[in-house]
This record gives structure tokens, C-alpha cells and sequence, in this order.
């Protein structure tokens, strides 16, 4: 249950902080105005709430282990949200990311 609900919450704080920041990107980047990006500002502090929640209290730890989520996310938002198409490299560098994840997080200590 534990290893569960650190991946769910790895999953809302991806949400949450690539799409934060994909709202601020399209308030200044793509001069949707600053209401994206003020909307953007607070679901990055959801962001940062979110991953205080993870079961494991090492802050380090989670951060770092978050890393590898973010840049598989990330890939996955782009393909989702923007019609980014990833080649065979950014698909391979995610899956290390994930398998860092994995190791750093869920290793037998």
C-alpha cells in the first residue's frame, strides 16, 4: 500500500507542477495573459504541498526521486497536451529516469 501511494502522489505532484508550469508558459510564452500564469503560480504551490505527503520523510530523497518522474511526465505532457512526439532518445532517457525512481525510492533499505 505504501509503494501505492508514493506512486499516486508522484503522479498528482507531476500534475500539478508540469501543468503549473505549462500555465505560467502559456500566460507569458504564448501571451494567454496573466491569469494562466497566476494559475500556473498556484497549482505549483499545490505542487509543493502535495509532495510533503509522500510516506517516506527524507526530503532529499523525495525531491530527487521526483527528478525522474518530472522528465517522464514532462515527455508525456508534452505528447498529450502540445502534439509533442518523442523520439527513441527522449523515450529511453525517461525510462532511466524511472528506473533511478524506482531505485532510489522503492529499494530494500
Amino acid at each position: 500500500m505504501t509503494v501505492a501511494k508514493s506512486v499516486l502522489l508522484f503522479a498528482v505532484a507531476a500534475l500539478f507542477e508540469i501543468g503549473g508550469a505549462w500555465l505560467v508558459w502559456q500566460g507569458v510564452r504564448e501571451n494567454r495573459g496573466w491569469l494562466w500564469a497566476g494559475l500556473g503560480v498556484i497549482a505549483l504551490g499545490v505542487y509543493g504541498f502535495v509532495a510533503t505527503l509522500q510516506p517516506d520523510a527524507n526530503f532529499g530523497r523525495i525531491l530527487a526521486a521526483y527528478g525522474g518522474v518530472f522528465v517522464a511526465g514532462s515527455l508525456a505532457w508534452g505528447m498529450v497536451v502540445d502534439g509533442f512526439r518523442p523520439d527513441r532518445w527522449d523515450v529511453l532517457g525517461a525510462v532511466v529516469c524511472l528506473a533511478g525512481v524506482a531505485v532510489i525510492m522503492y529499494a530494500p533499505r
